[in-house]
C-alpha cells in the first residue's frame, strides 16, 4: 500500500483498485504470467502533493471502485502527467448518467427516451411528456441500485415525495426514462482500445441483470449493429476500457443504457473462457500505452 506521495516505480505501470476482486486477480495475474512489473495501489493509502511532476508511472490503470476517488485520482495523476485508463474525463462522464446520456445523444447512438428534471416537481412534469412506465434512477450508482420503476403518476408523486425530502441538492434532480418493454435479458459488450471484445446476454429474475446480483451469462453473437453502437458509445464517453449494456425492444432495436468505465468481466470471462481472455487484453492495451 503507498501512503506517501506516489514516488515509487512498478516497472512504469500502476493499478489503483482499494478492492481486490475477482477481476483484479485476473488483472494481476495476467501481469505476472507475461512477466509485466506493475504496482498495486490501494487508495486508501493515497495522497498526492499538488503540482507534483515526478512521478514514476507512466500508465496507470484505474480500478477503484469508489467513483469520486477514482474521478479524483485521475485529475490527480492526469495533472503529473500520467497517463490513465480510463481518462479523468471518460471516468466523470460514465460516473454520471445524464452526462452519458448526453454524450451518447451527441454521437448519434440511440438511447431510451431520457430527461433530466432539476426538481422533483419538474421531473414529475418530465414523465408525463415521456409516459409510463418509466424508471427514476440516481445520477451517480452502480449494480442497478435505486433505480424505481413507475408504473404510473400516482407511484411517481409518492417517489418524488421522498426525494425532495433527501437531503443534499444533487438529490432533488430526477434523471427519468422511458421503460423499455424487452426480453429478460439484456447486452453486455467489452470494448479495449477501440476493438470489441464480444458480447454476452444477461439474464436475472427482475429488472436488474448485473452478475453481482446473480444475473447469468452467455454468449451473444456479436453482429455488425452490436459492434457499431459498442464501439461508438466508448468512443462517445471517450473510454478506452468500457462495458457497454445494450437492450432490445420487442421489435429487436437495440438501444445504448450506459456505459462502464470501471467493467466487471467475471461473467463476460466465464461466457467466453475459450475465446478471448479480458485480463490479457487489457494487459496488452497497457503495454501499448506505455509504448506511445
Amino acid at each position: 500500500m503507498s501512503t506517501t506521495p506516489a514516488d515509487s516505480g512498478g516497472g512504469g505501470i500502476a493499478v489503483l483498485a482499494s478492492r481486490v476482486g475477482a477481476d483484479e486477480k485476473r488483472l494481476f495475474d495476467a501481469f505476472d504470467r507475461r512477466g509485466v512489473r506493475f504496482e498495486h495501489v490501494d487508495t486508501r493509502g493515497q495522497w498526492f502533493l499538488a503540482g507534483q511532476r515526478d512521478l514514476a508511472w507512466r500508465v496507470v490503470l484505474n480500478r477503484e471502485i469508489g467513483q469520486f476517488r477514482a474521478a479524483y485520482a485521475a485529475r490527480c495523476l492526469a495533472s503529473a502527467g500520467v497517463q490513465v485508463v480510463n481518462s479523468a474525463d471518460a471516468t466523470e462522464v460514465c460516473g454520471d448518467k445524464w452526462r452519458t446520456t448526453i454524450a451518447l445523444q451527441a454521437a448519434g447512438v440511440p438511447t431510451p427516451r431520457t430527461a433530466l428534471g432539476l426538481t422533483p416537481k419538474a421531473a414529475l412534469a418530465a414523465l408525463d411528456d415521456i409516459g409510463y412506465p418509466a424508471l427514476i434512477k440516481p445520477l451517480v450508482g452502480s449494480w442497478g441500485r435505486l433505480v424505481v420503476t413507475l408504473p404510473d403518476r400516482a407511484t411517481a408523486e409518492s417517489v418524488f415525495e421522498y426525494v425532495a425530502a433527501l437531503p443534499g441538492p444533487q438529490s432533488h434532480l430526477g434523471y427519468v426514462q422511458e421503460l423499455i418493454d424487452k426480453p429478460d435479458r439484456d447486452i453486455r459488450a467489452i470494448v479495449v482500445g477501440g476493438d470489441l471484445l464480444g458480447a454476452v446476454y444477461r439474464t436475472g429474475e427482475s429488472l436488474r441483470t448485473n452478475v453481482a446480483l446473480g444475473a447469468r451469462t452467455q454468449p451473444c453473437e456479436a453482429t455488425p449493429e452490436i459492434t457499431k453502437l459498442s464501439i461508438d458509445a466508448a468512443a462517445a464517453v471517450g473510454a478506452d476500457i468500457a462495458g457497454v449494456d445494450l437492450i432490445e425492444d420487442r421489435d429487436g432495436r437495440l438501444l445504448v443504457l450506459e456505459v462502464n468505465h470501471r467493467v466487471e468481466f467475471a461473467g463476460f470471462q466465464s461466457a467466453h473462457a475459450d475465446r478471448v481472455d479480458v485480463a490479457d487484453r487489457i494487459v496488452d492495451h497497457l503495454l501499448e500505452r506505455v509504448r506511445r
